[in-house]
């Protein structure tokens, strides 16, 4: 969710989540807490699944309502979050859909790289997915430190995925790159900025 803010600020000029309307796909445990979230907000929310209990189950929520099938595709939505399958993004569905934002939990939502421009070209913004959904990957490694479990160390981190995602998104604009082009390239500036650090630890240490 908090990713969620960075897109809506972006593409809305909101973080007023609540005043938008979103087509979720997958209702497994990424996307059906998300559901529940938006709905505890105030907002409206399309859910589609391939379990028809999960869809009555969240069809009982307020402001939820049910696409069956890929009919998900076609909501006239804000935000389209998919959280099931990868390779959704596609040439079949691309020109499908009617939202602004793309924003999801899957992995590798985009079928092939040059799909990224496909979406970009749709004057759709893409939350590049490996920075999106970093939440769970995130809290795993601060459970398995030698330390322990902390609490406000995971919310810190998780929180810098609001921060890595308006940084992609200044990138972007700046840079006439498309989200996933520039989350690539500021990938790339952070591990060389980490290797000139540990050069210089190096150099400092030997002399």
């Amino acid at each position: 969710i908090r990713g969620l803010f960075a897109c809506t600020e972006e593409k809305f000029g909101t973080s007023h989540l609540d005043r938008l309307h979103y087509s979720v796909q997958g209702l497994g445990q990424v996307g059906g807490e998300v559901v529940r979230c938006l709905s505890m907000l105030g907002a409206r929310v399309t859910v589609s699944d391939i379990n028809q209990d999960r869809c009555v189950e969240f069809s009982a929520l307020p402001g939820v309502e049910v696409a069956h099938g890929d009919e998900i595709y076609d909501v006239d939505a804000d935000v389209f979050m998919p959280c099931a399958l990868g390779g959704i993004l596609n040439d079949d569905t691309i020109p499908r859909l009617k939202v602004k934002v793309v924003a999801g939990a899957a992995n590798n939502q985009l079928l092939t790289e040059s799909h990224a421009d496909m979406i970009h070209d749709h004057d759709i913004l893409y939350a590049p997915d490996f920075i999106i959904n970093a939440g769970g990957i995130i809290n795993v490694s601060v459970e398995v430190r030698p330390e322990g479990y902390d609490e406000r160390t995971a919310v810190t981190k998780i929180e810098n995925i609001y921060n890595g995602l308006r940084e992609v998104f200044e990138t972007s604009r700046r840079e006439n790159l498309t989200p996933a082009e520039a989350a690539y390239q500021v990938a790339e500036n952070r591990l060389e900025e980490a290797r000139q650090v540990n050069g210089h630890s190096v150099a400092d240490s030997t002399s």
